[in-house]
C-alpha cells in the first residue's frame, strides 16, 4: 500500500483550514486517512502549523511520500531534517545525542526567525496605524481651522452689517434733525417779505 502525507481540507468557504494526514494514495482527498499528524492554518500571518514531528518521521521512515505542499510544511517544521538526522544515526555517521543537539539548535534558530518576522509584522502594523492616525488628525485639524475661519468670517460680516445699520440709522436721524431746522429757516425768511409787502402797500 502506497502512503502519502498530504493536506486534507476543512474550514469554510474562503477560509480554508487543513489537517496534515497520512493516507492511502488511493483514498479521496477528504476521505479516510490512516493518522492525523497535525494542522495547518494559512489564514494567520505567519501561518499557524501544529505538527507531530515524531509521528511524521516514523511515517517517513516507513516510506510515506509527502506531496509538494506537505513537504514544504514538513521542512518548515523540521520533520525532514529530523528524518535526515535519523538516517545518519542509523548509518553511524553521528550519535543520537549529536543528532538531537543539531535538531534543537535548528529549532531555536527557526523560532528566532519566526519571532523576528512576527516583530517586523507588528512594527509594520503599528507604523501603518500611526500614519493613518496622523492623517486623520491632520484632516480633523484642517476641518476645525476651516470651521473657525468660516465662523470668524460670519462674525465679521455680522459686525459689518450691524455697523452699516447703525451708520444708516444715524444718517437718517441726522437728516430728520436737519429738516426742521431748514423749515424754521424758511419761515424766518418768509416773515420779513410779508412785512415789506404790507409796508409797500
Amino acid at each position: 500500500m502506497s502512503v502519502k502525507i498530504r493536506l486534507q481540507r476543512h474550514g469554510k468557504k474562503g477560509k480554508p483550514f487543513y489537517w496534515i494526514v497520512a493516507a492511502d494514495a488511493r483514498a479521496k482527498r477528504d476521505g479516510k486517512y490512516l493518522e492525523k499528524l497535525g494542522t495547518y492554518n494559512p489564514n494567520t500571518n505567519p501561518a499557524t502549523i501544529n505538527l507531530n514531528i515524531d509521528g511524521t518521521v516514523k511515517w517517513l521512515q516507513n516510506g510515506a511520500q509527502p506531496t509538494d505542499t506537505a513537504k514544504a510544511i514538513l521542512s518548515y517544521k523540521g520533520a525532514m531534517l529530523k528524518n535526515h538526522l535519523a538516517g545518519g544515526v542509523r548509518k553511524g555517521a553521528l550519535t543520537e545525542e549529536q543528532a538531537e543537539e543539531k535538531f534543537n539548535a535548528w529549532v531555536a534558530e527557526k523560532a528566532d526567525q519566526v519571532n523576528a518576522k512576527k516583530d517586523g509584522l507588528a512594527k509594520a502594523d503599528a507604523d501603518t496605524k500611526a500614519k493613518a492616525l496622523a492623517a486623520e488628525k491632520e484632516v480633523n485639524d484642517k476641518r476645525l481651522a476651516d470651521a473657525e475661519a468660516a465662523l470668524k468670517a460670519e462674525e465679521e460680516a455680522k459686525a459689518a452689517a450691524e455697523a452699516e445699520a447703525v451708520a444708516k440709522k444715524e444718517a437718517e436721524e441726522a437728516a430728520a434733525n436737519d429738516a426742521p431746522a431748514e423749515d424754521e429757516a424758511s419761515k424766518e425768511d418768509e416773515t420779513p417779505s410779508e412785512d415789506s409787502e404790507t409796508a409797500t402797500a
